[in-house]
Order: C-alpha cells, then structure tokens, then sequence
C-alpha cells in the first residue's frame, strides 16, 4: 500500500507541475497573440534604437515576455534594418531617437544599421542621438544623427582602437601541458596563445593594417558627418584631448550637453505637442511585434543565416552544425519554389572537415539556382571555406574576413596527469599508431610528420576551393591566403570579395539574378515554437549567460578562449586565428 501511494502521489506532483507550465504556456501564448494583434503605432510616434541592445543575426524569440516584462522579441540585425526602411515611410512615425551609451553590435554590423539610419534621413525626419557616456563604437553610429548630445557631467570616448590577445602558453607550462601544435600559413596564428607569449612579427604586421583599416574607417565616417578633417580627428584621439563632454562640444564632435529630461523636451518641440503631453515613444521591439516584415506575394527566396562556430554533427543553438546546414541546403537545393539563395555568415570558422562538407552542398546549390553570401561581422577562415564558391559575395569595409590556413592541436598531458594528479598510464596495443593521438603521451616523430602532412593536405585543398570559387590561380590565392587576416576593404582589391553591400544589398542581388521583381524570403533555420524552446533548450538554467554576468564580459571571453582550446583538439580546424579584445 505504501508503494501504490508513493507512485500515486509522484504522478499527481507530475501532473500538478506540467498543468502549471502548461497553464503558463498558454497565458504566454494567448497574451502574445493578443498583443501583436492589437498593438498598432500611433500617429506622431518617435521611433527608439537601443545601441546597447545586441542584435545577431536572426530574431531573438522571448516566450515569456508578458509575464517578465521583457520588451517583446529582439529583432534580428536584417529585422533592424528592414524596421528602419519602413519607418522611413511610415506616416505614423515621426523621427528616431537612438540611445548610444554602448553599443553591443559588432563593427559591420554597426555599419548596417548606420546605412540604415543615412537611408532613413533621407525622409526628411527628424533623428537624435543622445548619451551619458557614450562609447567609442556607439559614437561610430550616432554621429549620423541631425544632432549628438551627451549628458553635461558624462564623456565622450574618443581615444583611438586598440587590440589585445590572451596568451596562455604561460597557464599551459604552469599545469604541465605541451600543446603540440601544426599549422599550415605563416599567418595562422590560432595557435600562438598556446606557443607563444607575445605576438609574433607576422601576427603584429597582419594586425596593425587591419586595425588600422578600421580605425581609417571609423575616422572616415565621422569626419563625413561632423564636416571635420580625418587628421584632426586624429590628432584629438592621439593628444587625449576629448576628456569632458564641453571637449567634445569645443571641438564639434557632438552639439551639445543635455540632459535626457532636456532631450525629451526638445523632442516634443519637435513634434509640436505641448510639454506637458505624452509623448509616443515605440522601441524597434515593439515596433516589429506591431509589423509584418515578411512579405507573402512573389516567388520565394531562402534566406539562411550561418552564424557561430562551424562544427561537425547537427550543433546548438548559436553553432553552425555541418549535418543541420547540409540539410538545409539541400533542401532550398531540391525545393523547386525556391528560386535563390542568399547565405548569410557571421563566423570564425571551425571544424576543416565540417567546413568542406557544407562548401560541398553550397557548391551543388549553385549548379541549380543563384547562390548570394552576406558577411557580417566576421567571415573568416572555415567561415570564407563555405562562402568561396557562391556566385557573388558581399561585405562591409570593416568586415573581417579571409584566413585561409588549417591548424591542428593535440596536448601533451602525460606530465600534468603525473605530476598535478598522480596519475599514470599504461597499456598494449597492436601496432605502433593504434593509440595515436591520445593526449597522456606525446607524439614520435613520425606521428608528428604525419598529422603535419595531413594539415599541408587540407591547406591545399582550402586553397584550391578558394581558387576555384573566386576563379584565380592558385599560386595567387597561395599569396593572399597563408592565414592572413583581411579587412573587407581589403579582400575586395585583392578578389576574395565581389561587393560592399549589406544583407538588404546581398538579398536584392539574388532577385536580380533570379530575375525577379516580386519575391518573399523563407528564412533559416526557423525559429523553434514555443514547446521546443522550452523542452529542447540545452542551456534551461541559463548558465552561460549567469557566468558572463558574474565573471564580465572580458574574463568571460577568457574562459570561453579555454573552452575553445579543449573543442579544437585533435580536428583540424579552419578557424579565425585568434580571439580579439578591441577598444
């Protein structure tokens, strides 16, 4: 009998709590429902970008907006840009207002949504910056507004860009661990953390001119919008004389000091309403829950976004799976209603092996339909290996992109299991290599020279699929490659990009070669409904990002370098050389 109550009561606590998820699934759902279909813009609103908010690539669904309070869905970068167009003709909406404080959006990223804003100008209203502290890369975007402010006891950052790398070769030593490393480029300089304490001659020469294109470029753009010399905004950032918010007035980088009470005020003289009205102030969120971007006429177009770490096997949430891109290829491939492709990458690289079977499905996709890719932030390395084939490739100036060269890690952890851990191995085997690879031994000779020759192998071929996609000769591409990093202003004189454009340029290309006038995209991967969101999460606790609020965004990085360096073990790997800090 006490067994029949046990069960009795475990499935009656089972059931309590599944009808009370569910009951707040549905609430959730109902109320979402009932807000897009009753939330409408009203007349005289003011637009609100947030640079601070981050926004990747696709949509950022939030299911329980309603019941924590959260500002509807975030909206992809692409849903960011299209929201501007249709503003910029919206009767409803009557200026834009942009909070730059931070901006949490990569270098090209932020140049789409500065495009964007330089398009929405064009309409004749009215568009605001304003700050408290307002950082270098917000500053990158806001200096397009009609007019920049910044609170009188805030700053304006204008200091210059500087970059900075984690070397860990130190931490290795200190646990007892030879990273045993193989690279082919002489510029791949994945590995240098774990070999080296300090840049090497070729890492510091590859940095400083893709570091200084985008500082030329930063410098470019505000001196277009604020009329003022590149030199002289040069020589503001090198003689530090930007170190109060009154600097930056004196020297016109912004317009004034204000308050946000004062900028509210003057926004409402700007709309004619009197000081004591309220004022319709509509974030990007809210304004795509009240919109639908997609349009349903035409022909359809797939829009596929490849943003993260391109792995082997199916891969999460924020990763590049090759099984899940494979497939999702093919299937735009095979689709016959599908007239184009447009591949969106916002990627470091990854897995080689990954990288050349997703290259592969591009590759055939191309011999049936037109083939588009986007670049966003990053392009680089196995994030170029998929792209290198398509019929055209867009990317912003400060793009990064190329790094094409292939390394490979295997540890060494024989000492530190012996000496941090007291741990010893022993065994037999049938042959020589039956064990090769394994990290409690180091490699013999021959085992090196072997795992080198089959980086050298996938080197070549990385290089001849370049050759092959951009049509050069390979001994050119051999020049140009050697894991060099390049700046998108860069890789278009040298041919590893055709356009600078944005995704919105990127899509237009696909109609065009398609021969389309009136198209539709289906995007991809699509967005998980709200049960997968919930039951298939791999991360439900949140943890990653409960561990970057407690350790910071910069030691955060540092850990997930750490991670990194287990992931890349033993595959080789075709992927952005390093991870940066720039500020």
């Amino acid at each position: 009998m006490r067994s029949f109550f046990k069960v009795f009561f475990a499935s009656l606590l089972a059931l309590v709590v599944f009808t009370i998820i569910l009951f707040f699934f549905t609430l959730s759902w109902v109320g979402r429902l009932a807000s897009k279909n009753e939330l409408k813009v009203e007349a005289n609103s003011v637009l609100v970008l947030d640079l601070g908010q981050h926004y990747a690539e696709q949509l950022k669904d939030v299911p329980f907006a309603i019941l924590s309070g959260e500002d509807k869905d975030v909206p992809g970068l692409y849903d960011v840009v299209r929201l501007l167009q249709r503003a910029k003709s919206d009767k409803n909406i009557s200026g834009l207002y942009i909070q730059a404080n931070n901006n949490a959006n990569g270098f090209a990223a932020s140049e789409e949504i500065r495009n964007a804003i330089l398009e929405f100008k064009e309409s004749g209203k009215f568009v605001l910056a304003h700050g408290d502290v307002m950082s270098q890369q917000a500053y990158a975007v806001a200096n397009v507004a009609d007019s920049v402010f910044v609170s009188p006891q805030g700053f304006l950052e204008w200091n210059g860009l500087s970059v900075e790398y984690a070397f860990l070769k130190g931490t290795l030593e200190k646990l007892n661990i030879e990273p045993q490393i193989f690279y082919a480029g002489k510029f791949k300089s994945a590995t240098e953390p774990l070999r080296a304490t300090e840049m090497t001659p070729a890492n510091e020469l590859q940095t400083t001119v893709w570091l200084s294109d985008l500082y030329s470029h930063l410098l470019m753009g505000a001196a277009a919008t604020r009329r003022i010399d590149t030199a002289t905004l040069h020589n503001l950032a090198n003689e530090g004389k930007i170190q109060t918010a009154a600097d930056a007035v004196t020297y016109k980088l912004i317009d004034g000091v204000k308050y946000d009470d004062e900028i509210k005020d003057a926004i409402k003289k700007k709309l004619k309403i009197d000081k004591y009205e309220r004022t319709n102030y509509i974030t990007v969120n809210t304004y795509l829950a009240a919109h639908k971007l997609d349009k349903s006429s035409g022909d359809k177009m797939a829009l596929i976004y490849a943003e993260g770490n391109i792995i082997d096997g199916e891969g999460g949430e924020g990763e590049i799976g090759s099984e899940t891109y494979r497939t999702l290829l093919r299937k735009a491939r095979l689709d016959k209603s599908i007239k184009a492709i447009i591949l969106r990458v916002n990627s470091g690289g990854g897995s080689s092996l990954a990288s050349e079977n997703i290259w592969r499905e591009l590759e055939l996709a191309k011999k049936e339909k037109p083939v588009v890719v986007s670049f966003g932030d990053v392009a680089a390395s196995g994030g170029y290996y998929i792209s290198c084939s398509a019929d055209s490739i867009f990317c912003l100036p400060n793009t990064i992109t190329g790094s094409i060269g292939v390394f490979g890690i295997i540890p060494n952890m024989e000492t530190f299991f012996k000496n941090k851990l007291g741990i010893t191995f022993d065994g037999v085997k049938t042959g020589p290599y039956a064990d090769m690879g394994a990290i409690y031994r180091p490699l013999g000779e021959n085992e090196k020279k072997m795992v080198q020759a089959s980086i050298d192998v996938i080197y070549t071929q990385f290089k001849q699929r370049v050759a092959d996609g951009r049509k050069k000769d390979t001994a050119y591409i051999d020049s140009i490659a050697q894991g060099r990093v390049w700046t998108g202003m860069r890789a278009k004189e040298i041919g590893l990009v055709d356009r600078f454009g944005g995704l919105d340029d990127a899509v237009k290309c696909a109609a065009r070669l398609a021969h389309l006038e009136d198209y539709s995209l289906k995007e991809f991967p699509q967005p998980k409904n709200i049960f997968q969101q919930f039951f298939g999460k791999s991360d439900p606790m949140n943890y990653n990002d409960k561990m970057k609020a407690e350790l910071g965004e910069v030691n955060y990085k540092l850990y997930s370098e750490m991670k990194k360096v287990r992931e890349m073990t033993n595959v080789p790997q075709a992927r952005l050389p390093f991870t940066f800090f720039i500020h």
